[in-house]
């Protein structure tokens, strides 16, 4: 459902997308329910010639059944949201991959500025490839980034890996991802950082293996 509007481009962005799904189903079922709810009341109690009011209490145990009931149902809807929701923290925020490739994202008013492990691939080296507004990554290839903001807040948002981090100055915020959709994609910042806020966007590049060789030859580098 969510894949239709943005295209789904990570390996964790399905567990996400299956989530919200979740809770859209479980809400809206309330939603319909309690709103239909209403409309029977409506039409069960409206005013009619011959037909008293009747003053109801609220502790008839018929009636509490309305209460409990509900209550009971959302309690065990809560424990399954809580479950998932937690399985898909651990696999985005807590499992991190060992031994791959790091990627610094540093935020700042207003861009993002990539930078790319060069031949010896490690970042923080002389052979490092810098880029403004670009992204260059392989596909099926997992990655850590290493995000970072030299001024305010920045949000590093991926729409189509389902990616969200806030980058706070002062702080090394470490992340990961691995695309499975090669093309060019969105990236923008999504905390308001300033008034050029809505121009900091840049562009990301999901590549073949040799594309991306490719590329790194280019830009002042060759694949490790």
């Amino acid at each position: 459902m969510i894949e239709s509007l943005v295209p789904s481009g990570s390996t964790f962005a399905g567990d996400i997308d299956g989530l919200f799904v979740l809770i859209c189903v479980i809400v809206g079922v309330f939603f319909f329910a309690t709103l239909g709810m209403f409309l029977w009341m409506l039409v069960r109690f409206r005013a009619r010639d011959g037909v008293p009011a009747q003053y109801i209490t609220g502790n008839e145990p018929h009636l509490k059944t309305w209460i409990t009931t509900p209550h009971a149902i959302i309690i065990l809807c809560d424990v399954l949201l809580i479950v998932g929701a937690l399985r898909v923290w651990y696999n985005v925020k807590q499992h991190m991959p060992e031994d791959v490739e790091v990627i610094g994202v540093v935020g700042q008013q207003w861009a993002w500025t990539f930078v790319h492990a060069g031949p010896d691939g490690k970042i923080d080296t002389s052979d490092d490839i810098a880029v403004i507004d670009e992204m260059h990554v392989q596909v099926d290839k997992e990655y850590v980034f290493r995000l970072e903001s030299v001024d305010v807040l920045h949000s590093f948002s991926v729409p189509t890996w389902r990616l969200k981090q806030d980058a706070v100055p002062g702080r090394v915020i470490l992340g990961w991802f691995e695309a499975t959709l090669t093309g060019e994609f969105g990236i923008q910042c999504a905390e308001m950082c300033g008034i050029g806020h809505g121009i900091m966007g840049a562009r990301l590049f999901v590549e073949t293996a040799e594309e991306h060789a490719a590329w790194m030859a280019q830009a002042g580098g060759t694949s490790s």
